[in-house]
């Protein structure tokens, strides 16, 4: 687990300094610097545009890691990299026509009845979905040279700074909001330049159209991996498409900082996946079963130690952090809950999407994620009239649990692994007794102070426990490294 640590530790610094960044825009930027309703339209144009990202790859950043490590020769090697960079054509050219010459139709059907305004903007989420689909192309490209480090940073930090500056330039008045919005797209189309820069170079291919053997498969695994890729957005962002349908524009602004504040219990995840997506297929490569389920077990159990510890933090500090925003933007405790439950849950999972989009069985595991997708549509349909923003995070918790759900059997079946231990029960059991013994405890100072003096307390109790009992190898030895060692 050496190159996962060592890459997960550099990408963890780097996606939490992309999300403090994030949290300052998402919390404090956008709230006061721009109008509800323009924040919500912010919302809608990148929840869209990230949905529609998947489909506008083509697959290909799930293909090229799975077949990248297969090639031992510089001839296939370069075969496949020039297809990879023209497979995504094959649907951006026809849909770029479409939006085209279907462009009021188009943005009849995203505004709804609701809010009108989005109707002005579909050039822009295609534009930005656009330059998010070559970004994941090439921070693919990149990945498979173990190298994700500034990937990540360009991923995590740096469209985040730059917002946070064009939304500085908004409030000093030297950018119109207007011109934020134009600017919002030059930030996605820059980020996704400089990212093929880097990849080409590590590797520049040489281009040519004599594509690999295998041919045939790669364009069937990177068409099912549309349906799978799709699916996996729809579930993370449908809530926000179809919230801008049934509830004014501004509603969207106050679901998205608390779905953000929840989001932040992924960064470890996200930090991780990384390193271990490309190594995950390089051991089914090598049909290294043992090493594929140490490192099921091991990730599952480091991710579960930090997103737990995040999720009560996040918890139990929710009162004190809205007191910090506007008062439109508080009460948004259920959503941050359920929201948070199923970022708890997804990261309990560890390398396990890696396992199943990288194996044989990756077309039944597509199936189950696009009949997921429809059952989320549906309960959003169903719930967002009924009971509002909640409604959307119960259905975004009900889909999403019983997706994961699915998949921890399905590769229980097919591998003969899971990837939870008798460690993993006593970090749910000292999680909890953590949060029953720190949820009475409230202080009086300044909100920020209160935050502070809380959230220091519970990580010094959990990181003792974590260290007495030695509940897990790796953290146990990280904390050991940092320990004095006895002279003489």
């Amino acid at each position: 687990m050496g190159i996962v640590f060592k890459q997960t530790l550099n990408n963890t610094i780097i996606t939490f300094l992309g999300f403090g960044i994030g949290a300052v825009n998402t919390l404090f930027l956008y709230t006061n610097f721009l109008t509800e309703e323009y924040y919500g339209l912010v919302m809608v144009i990148l929840a869209t545009a990230a949905i529609l990202m998947p489909v506008l790859t083509f697959g290909v950043q799930n293909t090229l890691v799975k077949f990248y490590s297969s090639y031992k020769n510089s001839k296939d090697t370069d075969g496949f990299l020039s297809l990879m960079l023209l497979l995504p054509l094959v649907l951006i050219v026809p849909l770029a026509l479409f939006s085209y010459f279907a462009n009021d139709l188009i943005g009849r059907f995203v505004a709804g009845e609701e809010n009108i305004l989005v109707k002005d903007y579909i050039w822009y989420i295609f534009l930005i979905g656009l330059a998010m689909a070559y970004f994941e192309v090439f921070y693919a490209w990149v990945k498979v040279h173990m190298k994700s480090v500034f990937g990540n940073f360009m991923k995590e930090v740096f469209g985040r700074l730059c917002i946070a500056i064009l939304l500085g330039l908004v409030y000093f008045n030297a950018i119109t909001v207007p011109f934020f919005l134009k600017a919002l797209v030059g930030v996605y189309i820059l980020r996704m330049l400089i990212m093929k820069i880097y990849a080409f170079i590590l590797h520049r291919p040489k281009l040519t159209f004599h594509f690999p053997n295998n041919v045939i498969s790669i364009i069937k695994y990177s068409a099912l991996i549309i349906l799978g890729g799709s699916a996996a957005v729809v579930l993370l962002e449908v809530d926000k498409f179809m919230l801008n349908r049934y509830v004014a524009i501004e509603n969207i602004a106050f679901y998205g900082v608390s779905v953000f504040i929840a989001t932040v219990i992924t960064v470890p995840y996200r930090a991780m996946h990384q390193i271990t997506y490309p190594l995950t297929a390089k051991l089914l490569n090598d049909k290294d079963k043992a090493g594929l389920k140490k490192l099921y077990k091991k990730s599952s159990l480091t991710l579960f130690i930090v997103s737990g510890i995040l999720f009560l933090l996040i918890i139990l500090n929710i009162e004190e952090l809205y007191k910090l925003m506007p008062e439109a933007y508080r009460g948004g405790v259920t959503v941050v809950f359920l929201i948070g439950l199923t970022k708890v849950f997804d990261s309990i999972l560890g390398n396990n999407n890696s396992i199943l989009f990288n194996s044989d069985y990756y077309r039944a595991v597509l199936v189950m994620g696009v009949l997921l997708a429809v059952v989320v549509v549906l309960l959003n349909y169903l719930f967002i009239p009924i009971y509002g923003l909640e409604g959307a995070a119960w259905a975004t918790f009900i889909a999403i649990v019983s997706n994961n759900i699915i998949k921890v059997v399905y590769v229980e079946f097919k591998f003969k692994m899971h990837p939870f231990t008798l460690d993993s029960l006593k970090v749910f059991a000292l999680l909890v007794a953590l949060g029953i013994g720190f949820f009475f405890i409230h202080f009086n100072f300044h909100p920020i102070l209160n935050i502070i003096i809380k959230s220091v307390l519970m990580i010094l109790v959990y990181v003792g426990a974590l260290y007495i009992f030695k509940i897990s190898e790796d953290v146990y030895a990280i904390f050991s490294s940092y320990k004095p060692k006895n002279k003489g």
